[in-house]
């Protein structure tokens, strides 16, 4: 061994300073072990500083632009003007907040952060590149949570000028006049959305029949009204092929077309970065999706767990931070298991979407006979003052009368997750919902008027 490969030896190490990753680092400090966080990028990773936090940002602006025509009819007349520029400066505050906030946390727990990018070498070490330094750890034990990355199209090179990802995107400092996103799923829906409100003439290109795939064919509908009442045009059932000096050239059932853009947007989804950390130098075995193979503890070998974007299930922040938690505590030598009944989605379109358990036509695939009570938001007294009555509240219960999904689609709904989220996970039953009072008027009783529908007693519906 020459010395340049002598190994520092470290107790828990955490590769990755994102949701799982920072998460992870912080509970296992608070147990008591030694912990030592790599992290190649800015602590927070990619939903802290290039995702999750300043989309919705963007989003908040972009509502706050389009204020005017929503309240027209309210007796209020404003007019709005916006600063790309002063936008961009804004997003990147709400982030420089939040992301030295972490790295406080961090500090008080007593986590050592090293910067570099990490490779394991052996099953109990890793390599730690920074600029031209390398060093290389020696681990009990490993806990990686090294995200993902977006999906490159054939023939749309990403040039980070026309063709761009969503952080491009997201910190423009001018606004595109012909948008086009490659790409239906929830960032797609949701930068068309703001960007729509902002100003732009925006298009998406989606390869399946649908937006929003992902989720239920009814909310997928309600978003696909909401996106076309907001100007946005939807291809659908149509394939990217290639960029050409008017626009982006595409494909589907009737023919080949170029739509004009002057900004190109790919945003098909993400693949786990287990190949840049080299996960199988460790032992771990890794599936055809580039998945790492995890037990009910997250872990991936004997010393070796793995969370977030690396393992199955759906790309999300807080997946990756309830894992987190499981994989430090198992590390730490205490029982634990991951095994949700549900993990909540949600999309910040417009309208908002909200997707917990099992949907109607999900149990019937199950075997499951489920009835369902909906409750629109129409007869909503908070949807009204809002003055957003499109969607609704689906409430979906087994034959026992325990409820296994929650649904919703329209203004707000995002913040029912929490309690659409404990309904499932519990296995709370229709009349636990329906007998636990809300507060009127807000949105959130429109979950307990769907299971009174349910129950057959909605004083609200005929």
């Amino acid at each position: 061994m020459v010395v340049g490969e002598v190994a520092s030896p470290v107790d828990l190490l955490v590769i990755g300073g994102g949701p799982g990753g920072y998460v992870a680092a912080l509970h296992a400090a608070r147990l008591g072990r030694q912990v030592t966080l790599v992290e190649s990028e800015a602590l927070g990773g990619t939903c802290l500083n290039v995702g999750c936090i300043p989309s919705k940002a963007l989003i908040e602006v972009a509502d706050a632009v389009a204020a005017p025509g929503r309240v027209a009819g309210w007796g209020v007349s404003a007019t709005t003007e916006v600063d790309m520029a002063g936008v961009r400066e804004h997003l990147m505050t709400v982030v420089a907040d939040l992301t030295s906030g972490v790295a406080g946390l961090l500090d008080r727990a007593g986590v050592q952060v090293v910067p570099g990018t990490a490779r394991f070498s052996r099953p109990n070490r890793i390599a730690v590149e920074h600029d031209d330094d390398l060093k290389h750890l020696e681990f009990r034990h490993a806990i990686v949570a090294t995200g993902s990355r977006p999906i490159e199209i054939p023939g749309l090179p990403l040039d980070g000028r026309r063709v761009v990802g969503s952080a491009e995107l997201l910190f423009a400092t001018e606004l595109p006049d012909d948008l086009v996103l490659v790409g239906g799923g929830y960032v797609g829906v949701e930068l068309a959305c703001a960007f729509a409100k902002l100003g732009s003439r925006v298009t998406i290109v989606e390869l399946e029949d649908r937006v929003l795939p992902g989720f239920g064919k009814r909310i997928g509908r309600a978003v696909e009204r909401g996106l076309r009442n907001l100007g946005v045009g939807l291809c659908l059932a149509h394939r990217a092929v290639g960029v050409t000096d008017d626009g982006i050239s595409i494909t589907g059932p009737d023919g080949d077309l170029v739509l004009p853009a002057d900004r190109i947007a790919v945003v098909a989804g993400r693949r786990p970065n287990s190949d840049t950390v080299e996960v199988t130098s460790a032992g771990a075995t890794v599936d055809e999706r580039g998945l790492v193979v995890v037990d009910a503890q997250r872990r991936a070998t004997d010393r070796v767990f793995a969370i977030g974007d690396l393992t199955d299930g759906p790309a999300l922040a807080h997946k990756a931070t309830a894992e987190a938690e499981v994989a430090a505590e198992t590390a730490c030598g205490q029982p634990a298991g991951f095994d949700p009944t549900g993990v909540p989605m949600i999309v910040f379109g417009d309208p908002q979407v909200l997707s917990v358990g099992l949907d109607r036509d999900e149990a019937a695939a199950a075997g499951l006979v489920a009835t369902t009570g909906r409750f629109p938001f129409a007869a909503s007294g908070r949807a009204r003052t809002l003055g957003a009555t499109e969607g609704f509240v689906e409430v979906v219960a087994d034959e026992a009368g325990t409820v296994i999904g929650v649904h919703a689609v329209g203004a707000h709904v995002a913040e029912l997750a929490g309690e659409a989220a404990l309904a499932v996970e519990t296995a709370a039953t229709v009349e636990d919902l329906a007998g636990t009072i809300h507060a009127h008027p807000t949105m959130g009783e429109s979950i307990m008027e769907a299971a009174l529908g349910l129950a057959g007693r909605s004083p609200h519906r005929a």
